[in-house]
């Protein structure tokens, strides 16, 4: 009983220290308490640059046309910064901010990260969401108007469903495929028809549009997974819809939030976002069968925690159509 007691009191302490601990670390950055004459210039300079690079936001989606291949330049889409994209980052800010759901947060992550994965935890404390594109921004890369409708849409490794809610707008049908337990249950209360893993290609029916966002570089037979979403397409008028964060840098997430190389990897070359765009085009996409219609640079944008608002990737954000046999 003493023993148990005592282990109980150990818990209590090392819970009460891990809280006070990430405090002082919150407050020590927060402007208010930093008293050293340097220390406080070194944070007026980091606040300086954190709202300069804010204003910067466009360098996001910048892209020098120049150095695209031929074949690519006439197929890139310039985006832009627009109004969801901005509510997103100011309510992802707005999280940030929430000290004590930032605490419970980061003491969760700490207790499970060692057998659960990042995707899971983030699922079952409902934060972590992400934006690919906006409602204007789908549009704009698929060439259609805001009232335009099809049949059936899927969603490969949906996520929370945020991003296919967006997608969703313009389909009748809705299916979304995920591993991760909890991020299934955020699916099913969107309403979203899941499936599993292996069953999406054998339903009966082909899709209007199958979007596979950021999932290229996170599973385990990549070129397999282009192929199948081919022919799993309506002939003729059916699409995919792709982002892959560049540089690309493929890795799977196992149990415990640890990574490891895929078993294939795809051909990817070039240094720089262009150079790699290029490459997938006219290397990784040609040769599964997929010809590009279309390609835009966007953020992939997640929401961020104590330590940061919010976090930032570079995505190329191709259409696909599918080849003539």
């Amino acid at each position: 009983m003493c023993h148990l007691q005592l282990k109980t009191l150990l818990f209590v302490a090392w819970v009460a220290f891990y809280v006070f601990f990430i405090f002082s670390m919150r407050r020590m950055w927060t402007g208010k308490y930093v008293r050293s004459p340097l220390a406080r210039s070194l944070f007026l300079n980091m606040v300086t640059e954190s709202e300069d690079a804010a204003l910067e936001t466009q360098e996001w989606y910048r892209c020098t046309p120049d150095l695209l291949g031929e074949s690519v330049q006439p197929l890139f889409v310039q985006s832009h910064l627009d109004s969801d994209t901005t509510v997103f980052l100011r309510r992802s800010v707005e999280k940030s901010s929430w000290l004590f759901t930032q605490l419970y947060h980061s003491f969760v992550s700490t207790v499970l990260g060692s057998v659960v994965s990042r995707t899971s935890i983030n699922g079952f404390l409902g934060r972590g969401s992400m934006f690919v594109f906006s409602g204007d921004q789908f549009q704009q890369l698929l060439r259609i108007s805001p009232d335009w409708k099809s049949e059936r849409l899927l969603d490969l490794g949906a996520g929370d469903g945020g991003v296919t809610d967006v997608m969703g707008a313009h389909f009748r049908e809705v299916y979304a495929t995920e591993v991760s337990p909890p991020m299934k249950w955020h699916l099913q209360r969107r309403n979203f028809k899941l499936l599993a893993i292996d069953e999406w290609q054998h339903m009966g029916f082909q899709y209007d549009l199958i979007s596979c966002l950021n999932l290229l570089d996170r599973c385990e037979d990549p070129l397999a997974l282009l192929r199948s979403m081919r022919s799993s397409l309506v002939p003729g008028t059916g699409r995919v819809i792709l982002a892959a964060v560049l540089p690309f840098q493929p890795y799977v997430e196992i149990a415990g939030g640890k990574w490891e190389r895929p078993k294939e990897r795809l051909p990817v070359t070039g240094k720089t976002w262009e150079e790699q765009v290029t490459s997938l085009t006219n290397e990784v996409f040609r040769g599964a069968g997929f010809e590009v219609e279309a390609v835009t640079r966007l953020p992939y944008l997640c929401e961020g925690d104590m330590y940061k608002d919010y976090y930032v990737l570079d995505d190329a954000v191709f259409v696909l159509k599918a080849l003539d046999d």
